[in-house]
């Protein structure tokens, strides 16, 4: 198992970080309306986000003095994705995948 598959399943093993990850499903929040709706302390929301950085699961947009996040689908889906290669390598869905990694992730004829 590659390194950053391990970074990401030790991302999702923390019950806080899955409740960040759905409260900034499909939309931007800024740290402190993440810390309003877990009712969370500051420090807190901000050391978890920083390893769901480390993680490339949040997206950041940087608004004057704010920094909004939201959860990187894209993401999310291609290491699932590869979790699902490397546990359940023999299923059908394995296979279309492995083939829809090898297609997104090859270089781009000009």
């Amino acid at each position: 198992m590659d390194k950053e598959t391990v970074i990401f399943s030790k991302a999702l093993a923390d019950e806080t970080r899955q409740r960040i990850l759905k409260l900034i499903c499909c939309r931007w929040l800024a740290v402190n309306e993440i810390v309003a709706e877990l009712n969370l302390t500051q420090p807190t929301i901000s050391h978890h986000l920083a390893l769901l950085r480390e993680a490339g699961l949040v997206l950041i947009r940087q608004e004057g003095k704010f920094t909004y996040y939201t959860l990187n689908q894209a993401h999310l889906v291609s290491c699932c994705g590869r979790l699902l290669i490397n546990f359940a390598p023999q299923s059908e869905i394995s296979t279309l995948v492995q083939n829809h990694l090898d297609t997104s992730t090859s270089p781009k004829e000009p």
